[in-house]
């Protein structure tokens, strides 16, 4: 089970530091692990991978879809491919790639996105995403993560190696904040209640679980209790633990680094409906933009995705 960090939200290691950790340490043991980035091993980390076992690593340059056609074709053969590149890149750009080659032809191909939403960051609008989650829920039998921290991220890619299909886990690739204790296990389609409450319950996931936690505390100080799940799997997603933490609470709201269309809102709001369930919701996220120019910092309130945006909209919605 997964257990919170004593120190919730203070810095943690990289999530880029973690993903090298991991697959380095995947491949001593498996030389059937390979790591496959296009052309941003430098801004990954992954190059210390290509120092270190060579024969793993293999830089397909700015040719993400070929990419994606390679990694498909080095599963049929065996092999377990592990590819790397920002986030739109790795969805949008190779998703017919992805949905046929690897999907439909049942073969594995892990993917990191990275740098999902704001934390794009100074690249732009170009770099990016949005949308990723909802485009990579539409493959049959994929599996879809959104890494809270470095503890999260290692779990979530020992778990990658062993699952055949696509897999997919967006997150940034520099700071993260401390959110579970080194050794926290999970389970892909469960959730993890972070705090309990009986008022709210807020869903969240990945980068802004430290925002909401912070909103959940200036919350309980004016006195409204705050429930907070990890909801880090959004496919296959947590359908009990939702609608049992959703009984009886005035308000659900979701918040997200990604579009309120087709991410964690909508399978939210989707699984409530569906059950029956009667209950003031929001989904708090981005709706109709692109991203622009900025830090990351800058980004995230510029979008409206920081912790005093959330305690305003849980505001509007108890009123």
């Amino acid at each position: 089970m997964a257990t919170r960090a004593h120190d919730f939200g203070a810095k943690g290691t990289a999530y880029r530091d973690a993903v090298v950790h991991t697959l380095l340490e995947l491949m001593e043991h498996n030389d059937k692990v390979l790591c496959l980035d296009a052309d941003l091993g430098g801004a990954s980390g992954t190059l210390a991978i290509a120092k270190e076992r060579p024969s793993q690593f293999i830089d397909l340059g700015i040719a993400e879809q070929n990419m994606m056609g390679m990694a498909a074709g080095m599963s049929s053969e065996g092999y377990i491919p592990f590819c790397h590149t920002f986030g739109p890149f790795a969805t949008r750009r190779c998703f017919d790639q992805i949905f046929l080659a690897g999907g439909y032809s049942h073969n594995t191909i892990n993917i990191w996105g990275s740098d999902p939403g704001f934390t794009a960051g100074a690249n732009g609008g170009t770099h990016t995403t949005w949308e990723d989650v909802a485009l990579m829920r539409m493959i049959p039998q994929s599996v879809v993560v959104d890494a809270a921290d470095a503890v999260q991220m290692a779990w979530i890619l020992k778990e990658f190696a062993s699952r055949p299909g696509v897999n997919y886990v967006r997150s940034g690739r520099k700071d993260a904040y401390k959110i579970y204790e080194e050794g926290s296990t999970f389970e892909l389609g469960r959730g993890t209640i972070l705090r309990e409450g009986t008022d709210v319950l807020i869903v969240s996931a990945g980068q802004l679980l430290k925002d909401a936690m912070d909103a959940a505390n200036t919350l309980a100080d004016e006195g409204v209790s705050v429930e907070l799940i990890d909801m880090f799997c959004i496919k296959p997603f947590d359908t009990e633990l939702l609608l049992s933490e959703a009984a009886g609470k005035k308000a659900v709201v979701t918040f997200e680094n990604h579009s309120i269309e087709g991410g964690l809102g909508s399978i939210c709001a989707e699984t409530l409906m569906e059950a029956g369930v009667h209950v003031p919701f929001k989904r708090h996220g981005v709706y109709e933009e692109f991203g622009q120019v900025g830090t990351a910092s800058w980004l995230q309130a510029a979008f409206h995705l920081t912790s005093d945006d959330l305690v305003h909209t849980v505001h509007t919605l108890l009123a």
